[in-house]
């Protein structure tokens, strides 16, 4: 296999899961302080996919981590191929929180006026990290599917 930017066991491929991992951890600690987002399905899903996310992304980090530390090549096909599977997945349920929760917050602010300027913005931060993980998570998706397309 080919040796891409940011493929497992690289320093790249490690920086894109810390940079993963710390964005989700991020929009957790910002929706869970809210006040109040037990009330909403939309944030509720939001914590509970970036929580998979972290998860994810700190597996992978220390198996990078590994990896680079103790030579080892983590470009076999079957492995590359649980890679693909996992990140295919976990960018799927990222985006679909941040923009169901984006779609909430609009409506609950836009559209009800109901939302008060430190909650709201502490909910736009939460919905701006997770889209910032799931920018990461899609770049991590592509190399990961490009890895194992070029075989």
């Amino acid at each position: 296999m080919k040796d891409f930017p940011g493929t497992p066991g690289t320093l790249t491929g490690l920086m894109l899961r810390v940079g993963q991992f710390t964005f989700a951890a991020a929009s957790i600690a910002f929706v869970a302080t809210g006040v109040r987002f037990q009330e909403f399905t939309a944030f509720c899903y939001l914590i509970a996919s970036m929580g998979l996310q972290v998860l994810w992304s700190l597996w992978l980090a220390c198996l990078d981590a590994y990896a680079m530390l103790a030579p080892r090549d983590l470009r076999n096909p079957r492995l590359v191929s649980l890679f693909v599977v996992g990140d295919w997945v976990t960018a799927t349920l990222s985006l679909a929180a941040a923009c169901s929760s984006a779609g909430i917050l609009v409506l609950y602010d836009r559209d009800l006026g109901n939302c008060k300027e430190s909650v709201c913005q502490r909910y736009q931060f939460a919905i701006a990290m997770a889209f910032m993980s799931w920018v990461l998570i899609d770049i991590s998706s592509l190399i990961m599917f490009w890895l194992l397309a070029a075989g």
